[in-house]
């Protein structure tokens, strides 16, 4: 996306009809035998879960997940984020408990192994960095984000130059653009 006033996307407007895609949309990822688009299709290519019970977790996570990040999108866009904030900061720990209370001691959020929806679950981390005291309550979440981050490619990752230290929304969010 280009800057301001603009916000240009022809580059990637440009290309996305040429990949051949059942629904052209960033993320998307092609190897030998799947052409995949959106970010928790993409996801779920790898491990889903292997028992019911893990399963069910996986889908309970995934839409809460979801439902929190929007919820938190809609502040960030709106034209009135300034005064919609307090309130959103003020409800975070009770959204944080559910996710503790969630993970409970697992070392993953199905379960013993890493699915999709700790890569999902990681995003929470951005309301640390929208108010840093949120996760004070809660060490396993915070255990949890050390967790994944010292996963030996999710740190070489991080240490890459691949990660932007961008913002958390587009460049037309009002809040968490920078």
């Amino acid at each position: 996306m280009g800057d301001a006033p603009d916000y240009d996307r022809s580059q990637w407007l440009s290309e996305k009809s040429k990949l051949g895609l059942d629904f052209p949309n960033l993320p998307y990822l092609i190897d030998a035998a799947h052409e995949l688009t959106q970010s928790n299709a993409t996801l779920r290519k790898h491990n889903c879960g292997e028992t019911e019970q893990e399963k069910i977790r996986v889908d309970e996570l995934e839409n809460q997940v979801v439902d929190v990040r929007l919820y938190m999108a809609r502040i960030c866009y709106s034209s009135d984020s300034e005064k919609l904030k307090p309130a959103y900061l003020k409800e975070t720990p009770e959204k944080m408990r559910l996710f503790s209370d969630f993970l409970g001691k697992r070392p993953w959020f199905a379960g013993n192994k890493l699915t999709y929806v700790d890569f999902l679950a990681i995003t929470f981390d951005v309301h640390r960095i929208c108010e840093p005291k949120c996760l004070d309550e809660f060490p396993n979440l915070k255990d949890f984000i050390s967790h994944f981050e010292g996963l030996k490619k999710i740190s070489a990752y991080m240490k890459s130059t691949h990660l932007p230290p961008g913002p958390l929304f587009l460049k037309i969010a009002m809040w968490g653009n920078k």
